[in-house]
């Protein structure tokens, strides 16, 4: 059992913090909440007093998805590692039950900012990776159906329904992509029918 008075007067910060998951399917988001705990359990800076770990239901709004939360009353060696838990975990909740006041030295005070602001500039890098790669991705994609769209209208002419049939899109989505070859003056429109302009 952790002794809480002892480690709040060896500097620690006493927290009820909630972490939540919302996924399918609901074995996987258990699992998964247990491999956080789990690691959780194993830092060195982090002492785990309780855990209450609720039931996976079922969203209302989401069928078939699933919200399983856990509440942690935790023991965080100081206020860096408070910073860094909730980057690392993105709680939904953070409470801090001790000590009422933290101070902090101006030398401790320009660490935390130099390692908060170095999550943030890696936190930011990897939105604009991830920017970067769904652009690319799209504009491949966008590509590809029109690549699809004009093998499709190669030997006919085809109305949009059919076209969104075979290519596995709603008619309205499909559409888009339609009127942009039309404005490229890939594609012409006859009455229903969709044709490939021909160079």
């Amino acid at each position: 059992m952790v002794n809480v008075a002892e480690k709040l007067a060896e500097g620690y910060i006493h927290s009820r913090i909630v972490i939540e998951l919302v996924g399918k399917p609901k074995e996987h988001i258990e699992k998964t909440l247990r491999v956080i705990i789990d690691k959780i359990k194993e830092n060195k800076n982090i002492e785990v007093v309780s855990k209450d770990i609720a039931e996976a239901k079922e969203l209302e709004k989401q069928k078939g998805f699933f919200s399983i939360f856990t509440e942690l009353e935790l023991l965080l060696s100081n206020l860096p590692v408070l910073v860094g838990f909730c980057f690392d975990y993105m709680p939904s909740s953070v409470e801090i039950l001790a000590p009422e006041e933290i101070r902090l030295k101006a030398r401790e005070l320009g660490g935390f900012l130099n390692d908060l602001q170095a999550k943030l500039h890696r936190t930011d890098m990897a939105i604009k990776q991830l920017g970067m790669e769904n652009q690319f991705l799209k504009n491949n994609v966008n590509k590809l159906l029109k690549n699809i769209i004009t093998i499709l209208l190669l030997k006919k002419g085809r109305k949009s329904e059919e076209l969104a049939k075979v290519i596995g899109f709603k008619p309205e989505d499909l559409q888009v992509f339609l009127e942009s070859m039309i404005k490229e003056k890939k594609l012409k429109k006859e009455g229903d029918l969709y044709l490939i302009v021909k160079k």
